[in-house]
């Protein structure tokens, strides 16, 4: 199967092609834990795991990490707020994000590092940065010297010219340049570590490149992921140190998803229209909130509205229902589940081959689904094909993480239905409705 992948680096599709063969080294940045998370931080948890199921169905070994931030200065501050020591809090808020991660459908990603865990390795890194003259140190903080890196921007696409006369450049009278950003900063405040500079703790851009050296023998993975609001500065400045340090730029594959906006307008603390995942978890459920985040290709927007949400709420409905009639019919005609074959899985495959459109594979499982209720309504079940569609079904969904379930029976749910059938068959409407009720009750029907 040949699998293209848009290149944020490049700017174009791009063959995927491995750096081991049948292996799938992929990093992807975690959130900086000091508060609950919200839902636009559940679109890279949902893209990449939804990207690590595709490539570990069709026979790649995946080695999926995805980090935690546990020091920075918003957690210093959140936990001088809630009276909370730095690990107390994180803790708390990395125990939060995984719940919404599997109330999601997303499974948790191989490694899932903590800074924390990385300070010496960090302080030697950014030490060796200083010792190949890519770094300086003034008063105990160490910047990294942009000027070493000639193509400075390759990823973001942003002008050296245009930043160093733009307005946004924080001016910091110690820095050689104003592009120059911290690795290490001396401090007083909150959680901090001995270094060869003094008392201080790590740069945010620093931390990921650290992470990546340390868990992949290579220096160099197949895939780094995050959101598109990520690409300058925090990527842009993990390519430069690693071309300092590894000349390379740290993966072949560079892959940003879109934001999530509400109502068409970009989600926002500023703008008061923050929701949190839990709540919107609690309302509507994994299988729904998912749905409308895997409806837009990866790339472009993902809008929740009232519409956009109750569109969702009606697929995924069809889809319990027909998976639990495909189900019950295949079990009260004693046809083995696990003897199905994926046999119409080809197009939804090749649709998430070609730069993960997951509109265009669900496009595929709407179909089979199609087909599956036409099967069903037939004078004569085929039970083959039914359960060939069944076992397809089963792997699309496992796919796009969409936790649809169906009812194991046992004899006295197939009893049960039996009388259903019988009461239906001699028109004994009353009986038929009331047990229906019962099995419906059961999530067999």
């Amino acid at each position: 199967m040949k699998i293209t992948f848009y290149n944020s680096l490049t700017n174009q599709l791009e063959e995927f092609k491995t750096i081991h063969p049948n292996e799938v080294s992929m990093y992807v940045c975690g959130p900086t834990v000091y508060n609950y998370p919200h839902i636009g931080n559940m679109r890279p948890v949902v893209v990449f795991d939804t990207l690590r199921r595709f490539l570990t169905y069709v026979g790649y070994k995946v080695t999926y990490v995805s980090n935690f931030t546990d020091v920075d200065d918003k957690i210093i501050k959140q936990a001088l707020k809630e009276g909370k020591s730095e690990k107390e809090l994180t803790e708390f808020y990395i125990n939060e994000f995984l719940k919404v991660t599997k109330l999601i459908g997303s499974d948790r990603p191989t490694i899932t590092p903590k800074v924390t865990e990385y300070i010496q390795k960090i302080i030697d890194y950014v030490a060796k940065l200083v010792e190949l003259g890519a770094a300086y140190v003034v008063d105990g903080d160490v910047y990294f010297r942009v000027s070493k890196i000639k193509d400075y921007g390759a990823l973001s696409g942003i002008n050296v010219e245009d930043l160093l006369v733009g307005a946004r450049i924080e001016e910091n009278t110690k820095k050689e340049s104003p592009l120059d950003f911290a690795l290490w900063k001396t401090t007083n405040e909150g959680i901090k570590w001995q270094s060869p500079w003094g008392e201080g703790r790590p740069g945010w851009h620093t931390e990921c490149c650290v992470m990546i050296d340390t868990i992949f023998p290579d220096h160099l993975i197949d895939i780094h992921g995050g959101g598109y609001d990520l690409k300058f500065p925090h990527h842009e400045n993990e390519i430069a140190q690693s071309e300092a340090m590894n000349h390379n730029k740290i993966a072949h594959y560079w892959m940003h998803n879109a934001f999530i906006n509400f109502g068409n307008e970009k989600m926002s603390k500023s703008l008061g229209n923050v929701v949190y995942a839990k709540d919107m978890l609690e309302k509507y459920g994994g299988p729904v909130t998912r749905l409308v985040i895997l409806n837009a290709h990866y790339r472009q927007p993902v809008n929740f509205t009232d519409e956009t949400v109750n569109a969702a709420i009606q697929e995924i409905n069809k889809m319990q229902m027909a998976y639990k009639q495909m189900a019950l019919q295949l079990q009260v005609n004693n046809i083995d589940l696990e003897n199905g074959k994926p046999l119409y899985i080809d197009n939804f495959l090749n649709a998430l081959a070609d730069d993960l459109n997951t509109a265009n594979a669900l496009a595929e499982l709407y179909n089979l689904i199609k087909e599956s209720n036409q099967t069903i309504r037939s004078r004569e079940i085929d039970f083959e094909k039914l359960n060939n569609q069944f076992k397809t079904l089963t792997d699309m969904f496992y796919v796009l993480g969409l936790n649809i379930e169906y009812v194991k029976l046992t004899a006295d749910d197939r009893a049960l239905y039996s009388d259903y059938l019988a009461a239906k068959s001699e028109k004994n409407f009353a009986k038929s409705d009331e047990i229906r009720q019962i099995l419906i009750s059961k999530g067999i029907m």
